[in-house]
């Protein structure tokens, strides 16, 4: 069976999308938030939210302020925390308190969340709220700043 290379793209763009320029924003069984809003809020967000990538710094910070790695950006929206300039800038001094004293994996203890950072990276690898610290044993780290 010969099939026309043009009728195949055809058929394939027409299937599940793909070629297709528009973003699919179908929400899987009908229910929550399509991936495409998802992202969109992603972009979006600023100061007291995490940062969107793990590069990116809080917008205001100097460069070598700490960065946010995927992972702590997806415990902070799933757990609904968020941190204002103010803390931001307080948790840059307690990593740079970490550093001056040789810390490598420190546990950061900030108001009602705790954080842990990867002090020579500057990045925070994840960050657990009140309720998630409880009974909870922290391992791998060499120091705790307590804030």
């Amino acid at each position: 069976m010969k099939v026309d290379n043009g009728t195949l793209n055809n058929q394939i763009a027409g299937v599940g999308g793909v070629g297709q320029t528009q973003p699919k924003t179908e929400r899987v069984g009908g229910k929550g938030t399509s991936f495409q809003d998802t992202l969109t809020a992603l972009e979006g967000l600023q100061y007291n939210r995490p940062a969107a990538a793990p590069t990116a710094v809080a917008p205001g910070l100097q460069p070598g302020a700490v960065k946010f790695s995927n992972h702590a950006v997806d415990r902070m929206v799933s757990r609904g925390i968020s941190f204002t300039p103010e803390d931001l800038q307080k948790l840059n001094e307690a990593v740079d308190k970490a550093a001056a004293k040789g810390s490598k994996n420190s546990l950061v203890l900030m108001d009602n969340s705790a954080l842990i950072v990867s002090v020579n990276n500057k990045t925070v690898v994840t960050v657990m709220d009140k309720t998630a610290m409880k009974e909870n044993v922290f391992t791998n780290i060499d120091s705790t700043v307590v804030m």
